[in-house]
């Protein structure tokens, strides 16, 4: 619902993650962190809610988790990437190479790993028909469902060990020892007028 490219309400966000089988999830809406944050406060989902925004860089989509801060539209990879790390995030890239979204390509990969600021490389994206097989420069890989409809949420996942979901570094120790599932599932969307509710934070939407 704070993405421009979702009409996804916490209502229905709630339930689809009720059914599925995950014990945490990324909120991470275009632009604005605004999302998570109140999902946090609400209390309403049923897993823990890791704080993410999917910042759109000059060069492609750039993903920082446990913020506190937005982080702005409009910077270079490598700055946004900085300023992630700076308030303590991981930075993970998703949908890496793929022609059809504003994504980063091998060069820019390789640009962040050689500054020393990339995290996690999404290599399965439900969205995407096909898994990235490019480098990935010893960055820790992820799957994800990229869900933009309740349907989509769950359809691609990161199988981990227990690790402390409110600790940005045990997470990415996990995820280096973890295992991308799931696989492709793009259903169309089913675009509906939603109204806002009112003191709802739009902040950074494009």
């Amino acid at each position: 619902m704070w993405s421009g490219d979702s009409t996804t309400t916490p209502e229905e966000l709630s339930q689809a993650i009720s059914s599925s089988a995950l014990d945490g999830v990324a909120v991470t809406d275009h632009n604005t962190i605004a999302g998570a944050l109140a999902l946090i406060e609400s209390g309403e989902l049923s897993c823990p809610v890791i704080v993410g925004e999917e910042v759109r860089t000059v060069g492609g989509d750039v993903i920082g988790l446990f913020l506190s801060e937005r982080i702005p539209a409009g910077l270079k990879p490598l700055d946004a990437a900085a300023l992630i790390r700076e308030q303590g995030g991981i930075v993970y890239v998703p949908h890496p190479g793929d022609g059809s979204r504003h994504s980063l390509g091998e060069t820019s990969l390789e640009e962040l790993s050689e500054a020393g600021l990339l995290d996690v490389v999404e290599v399965l994206n439900s969205k995407c028909p096909r898994p990235y097989d490019g480098p990935t420069f010893g960055a820790a890989e992820a799957g994800a469902s990229d869900a933009h409809v309740p349907a989509a949420v769950g359809a691609a996942w990161t199988e981990v060990d227990d690790c402390d979901l409110a600790d940005p570094q045990s997470v990415l120790a996990a995820l280096h020892a973890g295992s991308p599932a799931g696989g492709h599932f793009d259903p169309p969307r089913q675009w509906s007028r939603r109204i806002v509710p009112a003191g709802l934070s739009l902040e950074g939407r494009p």
